[in-house]
């Protein structure tokens, strides 16, 4: 069932972060009902499988039609939480922002999810996760030296520092709501989020210990925090940072003779050279046959598929196939309230007269919503 069942969520049709906040909360066993654009509903089955829209239900509304609108505030009325991705300002204009649905369920815990946050000289403006970690500083530290900064994919405003703070957000917002009766509003920023995961680098910074971008113990600077390509082109990671780990490092590269002081920062560039070339002289199966299982804190770098295959993924069940679609497994894990995946992505409007049954319409009152076009 998973540690959330018995909350429910409405989730206004978004992209990106605001379903990634909907999939974990649908994966620890809240319901999760998506509310897609009336236009959208076709009747057939999703075009491929969108694992981010896994384990929600989904009921076709038009959002520009009053009894659309009304269906929702409805629907709102029964739930816990709500999660919209638009710019600020719309869901008001919409009718649904939250003054109206605060009216309609005090307790509500109302999610909203953008790059720039509600307010601020950015806030209208459109934007992208690369454009979001870039005002943080995240995306400015990340990469090598001599070298431009490099986007980690979507992975630290999107997903990291978006829908899962989002979700964080919603987690504790809905606690609160059960302790006091009292909602309120989650303004989940991405730029705030991505700022909030580089906490540890302020920290560095105020020690003298972050300084130019490719230069420093976690960013490649360091010569045993790396990746370095084997003797076929594939590439193996190393992170022997402490002491006891860095002396088994050198016992199993045979470097002990030829690489300077561990920390002896003005030569790191000069020893990343000799580790590269000593890399080189192995198949990454053969580091690996050397090093795995081993506390030299080393591991292959895998592609998705050598992933999902990959023996310790495997054990522990990381990934799983649902509806033929490969996709990691819900996490983290509980004792006691195990989450399962049952159902990938729906038909937009797959559950759309079931929602409006459960809400006390009767068949007459459904087919004139629909035939209004404010459902589908």
């Amino acid at each position: 069932m998973g540690p959330l069942a018995g909350i429910r969520v409405i989730e206004l049709q978004g992209i990106g972060p605001g379903p990634f906040c909907g999939m974990m909360l649908a994966d620890m066993g809240a319901e999760v009902i998506r509310v897609d654009r009336a236009g959208n509903v076709t009747g057939q089955p999703p075009r491929g499988v969108d694992v981010l829209a896994r384990g929600r239900k989904s009921i076709g509304v038009d959002l520009k039609h009053p009894d659309g609108v009304e269906t929702v505030l409805k629907l709102i009325e029964t739930a816990d939480a709500f999660i919209e991705g638009f710019r600020p300002g719309v869901t008001e204009r919409l009718g649904l922002g939250p003054d109206e649905c605060l009216a309609r369920n005090p307790k509500l815990v109302y999610g909203r999810m953008t790059g720039w946050g509600q307010d601020g000289p950015y806030a209208s403006a459109a934007g992208h996760d690369i454009n979001y970690i870039a005002l943080s500083g995240a995306l400015g530290s990340i990469g090598r030296a001599g070298e431009a900064p490099m986007p980690p994919l979507n992975l630290v405003g999107d997903f990291g520092g978006g829908g899962m703070l989002l979700a964080f957000g919603i987690a504790c917002g809905v606690l609160n709501a059960h302790r006091t009766g009292v909602g309120q509003v989650v303004d989940a920023a991405m730029v705030d989020g991505a700022a909030t995961l580089m906490s540890m680098f302020f920290s560095f910074r105020a020690m003298g210990m972050h300084n130019e971008r490719g230069t420093n113990l976690l960013d490649t600077g360091a010569h045993f925090y790396d990746v370095y390509e084997c003797a076929d082109g594939e590439y193996v990671s190393v992170g022997s940072i402490e002491p006891q780990f860095y002396s088994l490092f050198l016992e199993k590269t045979g470097l002990a003779d030829e690489l300077p002081p561990q920390m002896s920062r003005s030569e790191w560039p000069a020893a990343k050279v000799i580790v590269a070339e000593r890399f080189k002289t192995k198949t990454r199966a053969e580091w690996c046959e050397l090093m795995e299982h081993t506390d030299v804190c080393f591991a292959p770098v895998l592609s998705l598929d050598e992933a999902a295959a990959h023996p310790h993924n495997v054990e522990r069940g990381t990934f799983t196939e649902l509806d033929g679609v490969l996709q990691p497994n819900p996490s983290p894990r509980f004792s006691q309230t195990p989450p399962t995946l049952t159902t990938s992505q729906a038909a937009a409007g797959a559950h759309t007269r079931e929602l409006l049954a459960e809400l006390g319409l009767d068949d007459a009152a459904i087919a004139e919503l629909t035939a209004s076009g404010a459902v589908a």
